[in-house]
């Protein structure tokens, strides 16, 4: 298996072979003692991760050829991640180079330990930003009917879309909340021969019952105290074209009869009228309720859903599509930065973590909504996990070495452990799993107070 690349930047000889050494198990290691071999390096391998001591040759007790060698990486390859390497009286140093563009700093003398961890990071966010680069670039081609995946279960559901398009059949779309059963729908009028007439859409448990049958079959004058008109239904106006019943399974189950009988005879009766009329109109369901248990509950008709389901897409949760979610992010973001803040110019590498993470109960929907928000409220030229809401409770951590984010959880918990037993150090300790003794020890090593 082909290693990950890192350049190593240091003036002195034997802490580069000590580095190279500790390394070499992980990464393909390449060294270089100064800005001029460096770039020659970084050019020719194009590696994703670089230390960096600032200290170069000719000027060795100063900063400013680590300073151009980190403006020439960063300019030749904005997704290098370099981690500054100073020493402990340099944190100014360090901080202006991240300031300008750096990844991440660690004080000499280095620990080999600490240093693998912050590489370790430092190589997976590359990696991230990277697969968020040629998202950008596949999101601009890879849809169908406006429906973005590349996931085999998607893969899948296409292919049904375009078997199914081509017949008059019955659909039913299942699928949680916010998977995309209008816009599957939306896709399979699209691809049928009824493309040219409407597509009627009618959610049925956003209606309330006692007006549903008149939206759903019309009604005449007359037909009740405010109809002071006739008017006609969804199932009409989708004359020719298809009728899109979305939340069937809040259909109450009087109103389940009569459309049972219009997919069996293609006739109704609107309400208040006696005369039959025939419909000739495709029918696709959508549900995001079980309704095999809604059938064993007498809340829906078996036969109902038999002649519904002719033929049955399941949608997948948007947490089992894979890369299809970075893919969704990526295109939703560019979209809304369109409209809303063009200067906004992706994801950072901590918010493409937080999306991975995050188990999107609400699915595409949730998605968009967060991203369309984090993209009007921004800040910065990037997304942050912040912008999204989606703060990982580690997230203060980020950018710390491996000695201070322990420190920092350490003094976290310890705060945490003191306010739930209002002071009590006994309790504390107990809590936190140490000695009386030890907690002291630590309260005073981490100026913790009381």
């Amino acid at each position: 298996m082909e290693k990950d690349k890192l350049l190593i930047i240091e003036d002195d000889e034997d802490l580069r072979k000590q580095m190279k050494w500790g390394l070499s198990e992980e990464y393909e290691v390449f060294l270089a003692e100064d800005r001029s071999s460096a770039m020659e390096l970084f050019k020719k391998e194009a590696p994703q991760v670089v230390t960096l001591d600032l200290g170069l040759p000719p000027k060795p007790t100063g900063v400013e050829e680590g300073f151009l060698a980190l403006e020439q990486i960063i300019e030749h390859d904005p997704l290098a991640k370099v981690t500054v390497i100073t020493g402990r009286d340099e944190k100014e140093y360090a901080m202006t180079a991240i300031g300008r563009g750096a990844y991440d700093y660690l004080n000499k003398p280095i620990q080999i330990d600490e240093l693998r961890i912050i590489l370790g990071r430092a190589f997976q966010f590359s990696k991230l930003e990277r697969e968020h680069r040629d998202l950008q670039e596949r999101s601009r081609e890879e849809s169908f009917e406006g429906i973005l995946g590349t996931s085999p279960r998607m893969q899948e559901v296409f292919s049904m879309i375009r078997k199914v398009a081509t017949t008059d059949a019955p659909v039913l779309i299942v699928g949680e909340s916010g998977t995309g059963k209008e816009l599957t729908a939306q896709a399979i009028h699209n691809r049928s021969a009824r493309n040219n007439k409407p597509l009627v859409i009618i959610n049925c448990g956003a209606i309330p019952e006692n007006l549903l049958e008149s939206e759903l079959f019309g009604h005449e004058k007359g037909a009740f105290t405010s109809a002071h008109t006739g008017r006609l239904g969804r199932i009409e106006l989708a004359k020719g074209g298809t009728l899109f019943l979305d939340e069937i399974g809040e259909l109450p189950v009087h109103l389940q009869v009569k459309l049972l009988r219009f997919l069996q005879e293609q006739q109704i009766e609107r309400v208040g009228g006696r005369k039959t009329i025939t419909i000739d109109a495709r029918v696709i369901a959508a549900s995001n309720t079980d309704l095999i248990q809604a059938i064993n509950e007498g809340l829906f008709r078996e036969d109902l859903y038999y002649r519904l389901g002719v033929v049955v897409i399941s949608l997948p949760p948007l947490r089992d599509r894979g890369t299809d979610l970075r893919l969704l992010a990526v295109a939703l973001l560019r979209k809304y930065a369109a409209e809303f803040n063009p200067k906004i110019a992706g994801f950072n590498a901590q918010a493409l973590g937080a999306i991975q993470r995050h188990s999107w109960s609400g699915n595409v929907r949730e998605l968009e909504n967060r991203i369309k928000r984090a993209v009007i409220m921004a800040e910065k030229r990037k997304i942050t996990p912040s912008d999204l809401e989606l703060s990982s409770p580690n997230e203060k951590y980020n950018g710390l070495g491996l000695k201070a984010a322990r420190e920092a959880l350490e003094k976290d918990l310890i705060n945490r452990a003191l306010e739930e037993s209002s002071g009590n150090i006994t309790r504390a300790a107990r809590e936190l799993g140490i000695s009386r003794p030890t907690l002291y020890e630590m309260m005073a090593k981490l100026g913790v107070d009381r």
